[in-house]
C-alpha cells in the first residue's frame, strides 16, 4: 500500500503541475507534442480527436513534462513559428511557465481547506500546547496557551518557525523565549533542555508542544488553509536562507526515497495525514520551481524577465547549455540525497 499511496501521491502532484503549464500553453495557442506522466520508456499513449496533443504515460512515476513546440530545435520545422512558446507575448509565455506552480500551490490550498471542514483546523500560530512539569520549560513558568512572540529576539508568528530555529541552533542550546502569557503579561524566560536517553541516543528534551487546539467552521477553515499556506511558504524561504547561509546542510534535505519514508510513516495515520502531506508536497514542489535555477521553471522566468528587460531574445544554445548544467548538478545533488536517504534507513 505505501507504494501504490507513493505513486499517486507523485503522480497527482505532477499531473496537477503539467496541467497548468498545459492549461496555460493551450489558451495562448502554443502547440504542445505531448503531455506526459511519468519518464523513462512510454508504457501506454493516446490522442483524443482534433487534438495534436499525444497523451502518455510513462515506466517511472516520478516526474512528467509538457512538449511544447519553441522550446527545443527537434521538429520545430514542422510547426508554424506563430505556434511556437517563443513567439507568444511576454505575459503568455510567463503565465505558462509560472503556472504549474500555481496549480501546486492552488492543490495545496485546497487540501488544507478539506481538511479544516472535514477534520476541523489545528491551531497553527506559535502557542504551547503539553507543557511537562518534568522538565526545565514547565519549571521555569511556561503553561499550555502561552503565545511566543520570539526566540532569542527572534519574531516568530507560525509553530513552523519554531520547529525551523531548533533545526538551526546546536543541540542541548539554551533558549530565551519571549512570550505573552493567558493574562496578557510579556516575559522572557530562559529554558535549558534536559538530556535523556531514548532507544539507545541521546535526546535533549524541553519539554513542550505546540497546540493543539482545534477549530470548526467555513471561515475558520479558509484562514487555516491560507495562514498554512503562508507558514509553509515561509518555511520554505527559511530553509532555502539556511542552506546558504550553512546553519542548515543539505542532509536536512530529503528525496524520492526519503519521501517514500515519509508517506510509509503517515499512511498508518487517518486519511488526513495523507491529505496534509500531499498539501505539504504540493507546496514545496510549486516553491521549488520557481527558485531561479536553471531547468527549475524559476529559471526560465529568470531568463524570460531578461530577455525583456534587454528586449532581445537570449541565444537559445545559450540558453540550453545553462539549463544542460542546472540539470547535470540537480541530478548529482539528487544521487547524493537519494545515498543519505538509503543510509538513513539502513541505519
Amino acid at each position: 500500500m505505501t507504494i501504490i499511496y507513493f505513486i499517486l501521491i507523485l503522480g497527482l502532484i505532477v499531473f496537477v503541475h503539467e496541467l497548468g503549464h498545459f492549461i496555460f500553453a493551450k489558451r495562448a495557442g502554443i502547440y504542445c507534442y505531448e503531455f506526459a506522466l511519468g519518464m523513462g520508456p512510454k508504457l501506454f499513449s493516446f490522442n483524443r480527436k482534433n487534438d495534436e496533443t499525444l497523451y502518455s504515460v510513462r515506466l517511472f512515476p516520478i516526474g512528467g513534462y509538457v512538449r511544447m513546440a519553441g522550446e527545443d530545435d527537434d521538429e520545430e520545422e514542422k510547426v508554424s513559428k506563430d505556434k511556437h512558446l517563443t513567439s507568444k507575448s511576454f505575459t503568455q509565455r510567463f503565465l505558462t511557465i509560472f503556472s504549474g506552480a500555481l496549480f501546486n500551490f492552488i492543490l495545496g490550498i485546497l487540501l488544507l481547506f478539506l481538511i479544516g471542514i472535514i477534520y476541523g483546523s489545528q491551531e497553527n500560530r506559535a502557542i504551547f500546547g503539553a507543557v511537562d512539569e518534568n522538565y526545565s520549560a514547565y519549571k521555569m513558568g511556561i503553561r499550555e496557551g502561552d503565545l511566543i512572540l520570539k526566540i532569542d529576539d527572534k519574531k516568530v508568528k507560525y509553530w513552523n518557525d519554531v520547529l525551523i530555529y531548533f533545526e538551526t541552533i546546536e543541540s542541548g542550546s539554551e533558549i530565551v523565549f519571549n512570550i505573552k502569557d493567558s493574562d496578557g503579561n510579556i516575559k522572557n524566560i530562559s529554558v535549558v533542555p534536559t538530556l535523556e536517553t531514548i532507544d539507545g541516543e541521546d535526546q535533549y528534551i524541553y519539554g513542550f508542544t505546540g497546540s493543539s487546539n482545534i477549530e470548526r467552521g467555513l471561515f475558520v477553515s479558509i484562514k487555516y488553509a491560507f495562514t498554512q499556506f503562508i507558514s509553509t511558504i515561509k518555511t520554505m524561504f527559511n530553509v532555502f536562507g539556511n542552506l546558504i547561509t550553512g546553519k542548515l546542510s543539505v542532509e536536512s534535505l530529503t528525496g524520492p526515497v526519503g519521501i517514500y519514508s515519509i508517506v510509509d510513516e503517515q499512511s498508518s495515520g487517518s486519511f488526513s495525514n495523507i491529505m496534509y502531506l500531499i498539501s505539504l508536497l504540493s507546496i514545496n514542489v510549486g516553491f521549488i520551481n520557481l527558485i531561479p535555477f536553471p531547468a527549475f521553471d524559476g529559471g526560465r522566468l529568470f531568463l524570460l524577465v531578461l530577455e525583456k528587460i534587454r528586449r532581445k531574445p537570449i541565444n537559445r544554445k545559450i540558453e540550453n547549455a545553462i539549463n544542460a548544467v542546472g540539470l547535470f548538478v540537480l541530478f548529482g545533488l539528487m544521487i547524493l540525497i537519494t545515498i543519505k536517504d538509503v543510509a538513513v534507513i539502513i541505519k
